[in-house]
């Protein structure tokens, strides 16, 4: 009996874990019409603060008939070996004849079809959630990728899998990428009736296709409104969808007022936490709207005011609202040196909570950022997703193609927090993590230092991408097998490249900066870089050195 309790209380404790670990990700849905280069992206920011850091290539495989596929919960570790994290598993499903390569990591975000996947929990209702189903959100875009060909494939795969056997966890919203198309994809539970093998759905869910010309925006809330069965090239939802709200009491279809899954299901409390990011995107993609800041309720999806770059859904990424009346490098709270950086609230039940902050678009506890351009060439080629390691505002994008056959060993190696590995120079992202982290001595001169790294990298990848893939698609003609090695060679070079400019970044920081002074990088003149005099000011620098009766005169 003991034993039961406590494997009931590890599986209850992984849920609720599960259940907050992506409170706060960032997805850019652009359709092909609204890019600069006429094909789909969309980005994804994991800012968790405790996911797995690791990422791997799982390749394609053959299995035999009769298969059964395991069907893993709260379990982003799964595909590494020597982890000895408890592994809860509901059950098994029947495995399809072929799997195909994909991404690996915290939340799988692409395969080797050029599908990606970009995510954002969005909680919704709490009615709707049932622990009883056997899917979470990480196990869900994990089969879909192994088993999807295309973006429309990978949302029907999802849909299917949660209603068969079960959702156990809050509301998600994925956006779903290809070369044609862009899905936003929303899931829910079925609310606490439901029963595993009683025939009912064990989930609901909506999913709706980017208008072509127009791009949007999900920051950790529903943003599906109205959805029309009827228009299957547009629309996909389960059969149960309205009714299933009516049942629950969640809408009534003879109020006259409209369905919207972002008023039914996925219902939030307005916060500027979600809104407001919700505002800055859309705001940077179409600033001639002059939207309000302050909405409750944005737009869909806009029409960029100028075509869309993948360059510019990275600004968009690093974004801490510079130059707006929230600007977070700004004020005491950025302390002397402009910090954005805004940590947990002391004292909250939930350690990630930083309620009562502007909550910025590049977040100090990324664990990852993906910005995924999908061309309209073979999937090896035209599937590309730039990569960077923690937070974006600090990192370097590295480009990773759908074909590559692995990725640099200190791309699986290391993890963070309590209970994990240490800090270890052979971990790509402890690179990335220590900059950030440090770059918080005096960000206002280290945010120099580092984008003097960064830029230069990132320009340099981004010249040579068109004969990159040039050279791929020729060698592709030949033997896409020689290709894929081709690009593999490439996206490792590239990556340990960065990694290690980010390590000898790392030491110079550390080596330039200390104990309050600054050392030049060529002459090493000593210099102190002292406080700004408004920062002196405001927080009343001196006034404790006066007479307590002379202070006011």
């Amino acid at each position: 009996m003991r034993k039961n309790f406590m494997l009931g209380l590890v599986v209850l404790v992984l849920v609720m874990a599960m259940t907050v670990s992506a409170i706060a990700c960032t997805d850019i849905p652009v359709s092909k019409g609204a890019s600069a280069g006429g094909y789909v992206m969309t980005t994804w920011t994991d800012d968790s603060g405790s996911d797995n850091t690791r990422v791997n290539v799982v390749p394609a495989k053959d299995w035999p008939a009769g298969t059964m596929r395991t069907v893993l919960r709260n379990t982003d570790y799964g595909q590494f070996e020597n982890i000895s994290t408890p592994i809860f598993s509901p059950g098994e499903i029947p495995q399809v004849a072929h799997t195909y390569q994909y991404i690996n990591a915290s939340y799988s975000f692409m395969n080797e079809c050029g599908v990606g996947i970009g995510e954002s929990t969005i909680g919704g209702d709490s009615r709707m959630r049932n622990t009883k189903g056997w899917f979470d959100i990480v196990e869900l875009q994990r089969i879909a990728l192994e088993r999807g060909k295309t973006a429309r494939e990978v949302v029907m795969i999802m849909g299917e899998l949660a209603e068969k056997y079960g959702y156990g966890i809050g509301g998600e919203c994925l956006t779903v990428v290809d070369k044609d198309d862009c899905w936003v994809f929303e899931v829910f539970g079925p609310g606490p009736l439901w029963e595993p093998g009683s025939g009912e759905p064990g989930a609901v869910w909506a999913a709706v296709r980017m208008p072509e010309g127009y791009a949007g925006v999900c920051a950790n809330r529903s943003r599906i409104g109205e959805v029309n069965p009827e228009d299957t090239a547009n629309y996909l939802c389960s059969k149960h969808i309205f009714s299933l709200a009516e049942e629950i009491g969640l809408w009534d279809s003879k109020s006259g007022k409209p369905f919207r899954v972002y008023e039914t299901y996925g219902k939030k409390a307005y916060s500027p936490y979600n809104a407001r990011r919700e505002w800055r995107v859309l705001s940077l993609l179409a600033p001639s709207m002059k939207l309000d800041p302050w909405l409750e309720q944005y737009p869909f999806a806009v029409k960029p005011d100028k075509p869309v770059t993948p360059q510019m859904l990275m600004a968009i990424c690093r974004d801490h609202y510079e130059g707006t009346e929230f600007d977070l490098t700004k004020g005491l709270e950025a302390g002397p040196f402009g910090s954005p950086d805004r940590w947990p609230t002391p004292g909250s039940s939930n350690p990630k909570n930083s309620a009562g902050w502007e909550r910025a678009i590049s977040l100090f506890r990324t664990n990852l950022t993906v910005v995924f351009e999908m061309k309209d060439l073979p999937a090896a080629v035209g599937g590309l997703v730039w990569f960077a390691y923690d937070k974006p505002g600090t990192s370097c994008f590295i480009p990773i193609y759908s074909g590559v056959k692995y990725l640099p060993e200190s791309f699986a190696k290391g993890n963070r927090g309590a209970n994990y590995d240490v800090f270890s120079r052979e971990s790509a992202w402890w690179a990335f993590n220590f900059v950030s982290n440090y770059a918080n001595l005096k960000y206002s001169s280290m945010i120099k230092d580092i984008k003097a790294v960064s830029d230069p990298l990132e320009a340099e990848m981004f010249a040579v991408q068109p004969y990159i893939e040039k050279a791929a698609l020729e060698l592709y003609a030949k033997d896409p097998e020689l290709a894929k090695d081709f690009l593999t060679q490439y996206t490792n070079s590239v990556a340990n490249k960065v990694v290690a400019a980010y390590w000898k970044l790392a030491s110079t920081l550390a080596a330039r900066y200390t104990d309050g002074y600054t050392y030049g990088f060529n002459d090493g003149k000593l210099s102190q870089e002292g406080y700004p005099k408004a920062w002196l000011e405001a927080v009343g620098f001196g006034i404790s050195t006066i007479r307590p009766e002379l202070r006011s005169k």
